[in-house]
Order: structure tokens, then sequence, then C-alpha cells
């Protein structure tokens, strides 16, 4: 219990200290993607939380909403701007996230948090990913990030869940650096990002 509340004031602190230092960059970022792409500024998006909450999730936008001739989005790929590809190569779209933090809603480190719809789509062992708050990294994320399969990162999560401690977080934050200054495993091949979870099916017997 102690390391938990020290992992939550570590949180909390940490992301009031980056708002405040780098809040020049995130105006300065917030400026050119309003120039470049428009209006809103930052993505949100509803998120699955702590004990499968459900709380708004900020990032930069990267993507314009073009579409095509009947009206439907064009793929991620053709929306994805050169601002916005960049943004996702240095992880600078991740920014806003320290308010959600700073909120409560995230930690810095945990499993990442995935779209609201997926929580009906986990199995009971998969939903255990939820006890915990999901984090801006994790575990999922240095080990291979978007081009490990969706199987993969569920059983990358769930180890995290049952091996934390204060340790492995400072591990996968030192770790984390390292992968953003390399630009490592950034998208799956062929998505920007990765493909959707439609859920685990059993094979057949």
């Amino acid at each position: 219990m102690l390391s938990r509340l020290i992992k939550s004031l570590v949180d909390k602190l940490s992301a009031a200290i980056a708002l405040i230092f780098l809040s020049p960059l995130i105006v300065i970022l917030a400026i050119a993607i309003y120039f470049k792409m428009g209006s809103p500024v930052v993505f949100s998006q509803p998120r699955g939380g702590k004990n499968n909450s459900i709380f708004t999730f900020y990032k930069f936008r990267t993507m314009t909403d073009q579409r095509d001739r009947d009206g439907k989005l064009l793929s991620d790929e053709q929306r994805l701007t050169p601002l916005g590809k960049f943004l996702r190569q240095s992880s600078l779209d991740e920014l806003p996230q320290l308010w959600n933090v700073l909120r409560g809603d995230m930690s810095l480190i945990g499993p990442r948090p995935f779209v609201a719809a997926y929580l009906e789509r986990y199995t009971p062992e998969q939903a255990r990913r939820h006890v915990v708050a999901p984090g801006i990294t994790g575990w999922a994320q240095i080990n291979g990030r978007n081009s490990l399969s969706w199987e993969e990162k569920f059983e990358l999560d769930l180890w995290y869940i049952d091996h934390w401690s204060l340790w492995l977080d400072f591990k996968i934050l030192i770790q984390t650096i390292l992968k953003v200054i390399n630009n490592n495993d950034i998208n799956q091949q062929g998505y920007v990002g990765s493909e959707e979870f439609l859920g685990s099916h059993k094979p057949k017997s």
C-alpha cells in the first residue's frame, strides 16, 4: 500500500512539474497543429481506465478529417500529416496525457489505455489489465509497442501487474526514453498505430 501511495504521489507531482516546464513547448506545438490541421488541436476519445471506468483520453491531433466523395474518412495513412508523423515518431503527441495523469485518470507507467469499446471484447484474464490505472508508457511499450500482436500486449500487461514494483516502473521509464530517442516500434506494419482489437477467439475443438 505504501508503494502504491508513493507511485500515485510521484505521478501527480511529476505530471505537474512536467506541465509547468513543458508549457512553452506545448503551446508551440498547439499553434503549429492549429495552423497545419485546424481545430481541434487536441484529440479526445473515451478510453478504458482502472476498474473498467471510462475516462476522456487526450493527445495532440496528428491526422486531418479528410473524406472521400462519399463522405467516408480516408485511411489513417492518407490522413496522417507530416507534422503528425513527426509528433508520433517523437511521442510528443502524448504530452496532453500529463493532464490525464494530474487528474488521476492515468499513471505515468501502466498498461496503455485502449478505446472504451474494447472493454466488452476482453477475456476475463485480459480484463485484469484494468485492476491498475493505465499509463502513458508501460512494459508492453518497451518490449515491442505496436510491433506486438494483441495477445503479446496482453501477456506483457499482465506480467507487469503481477510483478509490479517501484523499481520496475523506474526501469520502464528509462527504457521508454531510449525507445523514444531511437523511434522504435511506433507503428504496426500496414497501420498507423495498430490494427483494431476485435476480441480473442478460442480455436474450435
